[in-house]
């Protein structure tokens, strides 16, 4: 059973590293292209470029989603509060890109694609942008303390030894104060505004200022 557990490590980081890796394309990179390319250029990219970039994005998020479970599962009692912290991070960024993210692209794909075709752009694209932005925008900012907490349990000491210690002997404040915050930036994500989200250097200081909280949390409760 071992080849099957580091199997399903190998496939986490693989799968892990394309989904993440597209996803700071998409905000670092392709987000500024499309505000300074012509109108042309962007018909162009929405229907020949995104739809096969969505098309690793979406589905290397599905395959991290599930070697995760099948990681979690081998774990068992040695789920540590970082690990179900980042976990749970990981499962929501997920989610927005199956059903925020990708429902949302969709509607720009086929309404460039029209444009291009001759015809009138689809009346809902223009909602359908900015929902799918602030989605990418929060899950941009959701990776970096995943991937820091998902690291931290093994790799980083601290004051109570290596890690926070396993889930069955953590504070109940350790878990439940930081999903508050979690559950509270990813409403926001569903019905709010980018607000300091709004610019590339933005979103990366609140990726990084969210990984202090959530550690700081876990070091002081």
């Amino acid at each position: 059973m071992e080849i099957i557990d580091y199997l399903a490590r190998w496939g986490h980081f693989l799968f892990g590293i394309t989904w993440i890796g597209l996803l700071y394309y998409f905000n670092f990179i392709q987000g500024a292209y499309f505000k300074e390319a012509e109108d042309s250029a962007r018909v162009d990219a929405f229907t020949k470029l995104v739809p096969r970039a969505m098309w690793y994005f979406r589905w290397a998020a599905l395959m991290t989603f599930l070697t995760g479970i099948i990681l979690l599962a081998y774990l068992g009692q040695a789920t540590s509060v970082d690990i179900t912290l980042g976990a749970v991070l990981g499962t929501l960024m997920f989610l927005n890109v199956w059903l925020i993210i990708w429902p949302n692209q969709r509607i720009l794909i086929e309404s460039n694609q029209k444009v291009k075709d001759g015809g009138e752009a689809l009346p809902e694209a223009a909602a359908a942008a900015p929902k799918a932005l602030l989605a990418s925008r929060t899950n941009t900012m959701f990776s970096f303390p995943m991937l820091f907490l998902m690291g931290s349990s093994a790799h980083l000491p601290t004051s109570a030894g290596v890690g926070h210690g396993m889930l069955t002997q953590a504070s109940a404040l350790q878990l439940v104060v930081p999903l508050i915050l979690i559950a509270i930036l990813e409403l926001n994500a569903i019905v709010g505004k980018q607000g300091p989200m709004a610019s590339v250097k933005g979103v990366i200081i609140c990726g990084l200022v969210l990984t202090a909280v959530l550690f700081g949390l876990l070091e002081v409760l």
